[in-house]
């Protein structure tokens, strides 16, 4: 029996940064000091920290090693594994504010001292490829439980009183979907499990499936048991490379076990499971283009109802969850209903699991109880903006959802405040934005995203966000006006009301929310033709200081368009604002802080 185990994470964030590698070194250097009988390597999904990553974490030790490279594990090997000594410069640690002494207690680590993990509670923690850790870890206990000792009707009315809502965007009440399918009475009914996750900077979801495929899988099938379905898909997109052969594994596993397949349990109750490919398609995330996706036809939404829970797959009623949705069903039917509703809020029960990014210290997964407020997820687990930078805005719910600012940084996280407040939970994109930032600029970005994902299907969406990406680019480039910030604000308005699907529907909210906060942005960039954060390159304008210049020339022989000129050691140098690129090389070249960006 081995007293050290080595968890690697084996995310998608680490592996790119050669976790593989590091687990290779591990192998090498433990059989070198003969300890391949104490010490156990194991691959995990993600820690939750990918700023710090490539992570290693030792228990029982509860050391967790950060930005480790293949040429670190010697030295941890030959010193904690072997002398039993801790190699501190690589330990994760935070400094107590007021001593300034390190901590290196994990739970008292700010990142995740607020946390409570319940949709990640095995990622960083189980081999997701071993199917008898996630067992270890009371895995299909619930399905063994609901198989044997509850009702179809008893199991939809536990996950009712739980108050778990959708955690894929929309926030609808999980059990009501799921009556809706047991209330209908046809031969066959089918599950569904989306894992097609676009948003922008959003990683929830494939990080469960990377690190805790089964949790899916036996709630997929507790579903089933509910409504009466025997078949089910697991819809992912094919850029989840990890996550799609994981999710192979673990299918093969459970079938082996019989916990997947036919009579499981020797309950009688059958239940097989396919995964489907989609191609990316960020419009697919819509439940009736998921539909056709599968289906083999073009993902294109088509109206409600009827709803999915009548006539869903092949006509038949189907229930649609996301990743995170499913990843609470076996915790909540272990743990029972009134347990998962202590967590959170009275409208918003337990956790949500958020990717946080964009201008924070501590980027990664985290999972709060819902009614957590903003600035404890920003500056308290985020750590802030890095470099002391002022806090600008926060945007949720990904291209759908909208910016939040610094008046709203002591709001609960819920579904209901969030949309008063003109955005929305999503999926659980946060992306962090600081003083450098041009909210004009980040509205244009998300509404390019969207003009690439539209389906085309309805008009509004297919020419309204190509007019409203237009007048964005007009404004940014110098050639916006009034008139055309009072269209882009009727245009939005036009789109949300007439749009067939939720994309549609929500794309202007970008728009809006930053239309709200930030206006005087827009008039900055229409009237005075400047960009207050300095990003917009059609508004920039590169001036020397004849008084700072020292006539060195550097700058002119950096210019790649000769836009420079001057007489080296006689006069200033002077930039033709006709000829200037905007590039920056001169800026880059000058040693003296001559070069100055308005």
């Amino acid at each position: 029996m081995e007293r050290i185990n080595v968890l690697i994470c084996a995310g998608t964030g680490c592996t790119s940064s050669n976790s593989p590698a590091i687990e290779a070194e591990f192998e090498r250097w433990i059989a070198q000091f003969g300890l391949e009988k104490e010490v156990k390597i194991v691959k995990t999904g993600c820690f939750g920290l990918c700023q710090k990553g490539p992570i290693v974490a030792i228990h029982p030790d509860r050391v967790f090693y950060c930005q480790v490279k293949p040429e670190d594990v010697h030295e941890i090997v030959s010193e904690h594994l072997y002398k039993g000594r801790r190699v501190e410069r690589l330990e994760m640690h935070d400094i107590d504010e007021e001593t300034k002494d390190k901590i290196f207690n994990i739970d008292k680590i700010r990142f995740y001292a607020k946390q409570q993990r319940i949709a990640l509670r095995n990622c960083g923690v189980i081999n997701p490829e071993d199917i008898m850790e996630y067992i270890a870890r009371d895995g299909y206990m619930a399905l063994g439980k609901v198989l044997t000792e509850m009702t179809p009707q008893q199991v939809v009315d536990e996950i009712m009183a739980s108050g778990l809502r959708g955690r894929g965007g929309g926030g609808f009440p999980t059990g009501r979907k799921w009556q809706f399918a047991l209330n209908e009475k046809n031969d066959e009914k089918y599950v569904i499990c989306n894992a097609d996750e676009g948003d922008p900077g959003a990683f929830m979801d494939r990080s469960i499936l990377e690190g805790d495929p089964h949790a899916v899988l036996e709630a997929m099938a507790i579903a089933g048991y509910a409504i009466g379905s025997h078949h089910g898909y697991i819809y992912i997109r094919a850029e989840y490379p990890i996550a799609v052969d994981r999710l192979k594994i673990a299918i093969r596993q459970a079938e082996e076990n019989g916990l997947l397949g036919k009579n499981i349990l020797g309950t009688g109750f059958d239940f097989t499971l396919e995964i489907r490919l989609g191609a990316g398609a960020f419009v697919c995330g819509e439940e009736t283009a998921l539909i056709a996706s599968i289906e083999g036809k073009r993902g294109m939404p088509t109206p409600k109802p009827p709803f999915p829970a009548v006539k869903g797959v092949w006509g038949k009623p189907t229930i649609i969850n996301n990743v995170e949705t499913f990843a609470n069903v076996a915790q909540i039917i272990n743990n029972g209903a009134a347990w998962f509703k202590s967590i959170g809020t009275e409208k918003s029960s337990g956790t949500k699991v958020f990717a946080l990014g964009g201008k924070v210290v501590n980027t990664g997964l985290v999972e709060v109880p819902m009614g957590t407020t903003l600035r404890e997820v920003i500056y308290e687990i985020g750590g802030g903006c890095p470099n002391n930078k002022r806090f600008k805005a926060v945007q949720t719910g990904g291209p759908s959802g909208g910016c939040l600012t610094e008046a709203d940084l002591d709001s609960p996280i819920d579904f209901d405040t969030l949309i008063a407040k003109g955005s929305m939970m999503g999926s659980g994109g946060m992306i962090v934005m600081d003083e450098d930032n041009c909210m004009v600029d980040i509205a244009r970005f998300y509404m390019d995203f969207i003009v690439d994902e539209s389906c085309g299907k309805c008009t509004p969406c297919r020419v309204g966000t190509k007019r409203l990406l237009e007048l964005l680019t007009d404004i940014c480039e110098g050639r916006g006006t009034l008139e055309t910030i009072d269209e882009l604000e009727r245009l939005s308005y036009s789109i949300k009301d007439t749009a067939l699907c939720g994309l549609g529907q929500t794309a202007p909210n970008p728009v809006l929310s930053t239309l709200r906060f930030f206006k005087d942005e827009y008039i900055a960039h229409v009237v005075d033709k400047k960009c207050p954060a300095k990003v917009c390159k059609a508004l920039l304008e590169y001036t020397i200081d004849p008084d700072t210049c020292r006539k060195c020339s550097l700058c002119a022989k950096g210019c790649p368009v000769g836009a420079i000129t001057g007489v080296p050691g006689k006069e200033p140098y002077k930039i033709d604002t006709e000829k200037c690129i905007k590039c920056g090389a001169c800026m880059n070249a000058c040693h003296f802080n001559a070069i100055s960006l308005g």
